[in-house]
């Protein structure tokens, strides 16, 4: 499997070489916004970010009914940090 580097991380998956139609200027702001220096740079965070939303979004409505008192503190026991 091919591996990639962006930023700091090395990501394993399959690139797809595409064309877009993008706003420069919405481009531009969300290059200034994110950190990023180019504009695939910038569709890939900006992709990242979307997914981590939903992934928070997700989390954020989850009631964790099962997770009682015991199972929090074994969780806790097994912690490295």
């Amino acid at each position: 499997m091919p591996h990639f580097r962006y930023g700091m991380h090395i990501i394993m998956g399959v690139m797809r070489r595409t064309s877009l139609n993008l706003r420069v200027d919405l481009v531009e702001a969300a290059r200034r916004a994110l950190g990023t220096k180019g504009t695939t740079d910038t569709v890939h965070r900006a992709l990242e970010e979307a997914v981590r939303r939903e992934r928070l979004r997700r989390l954020a409505d989850e009631r964790f009914d099962d997770l009682s008192d015991e199972a929090l503190q074994a969780l806790r026991r097994t912690r490295t940090w």
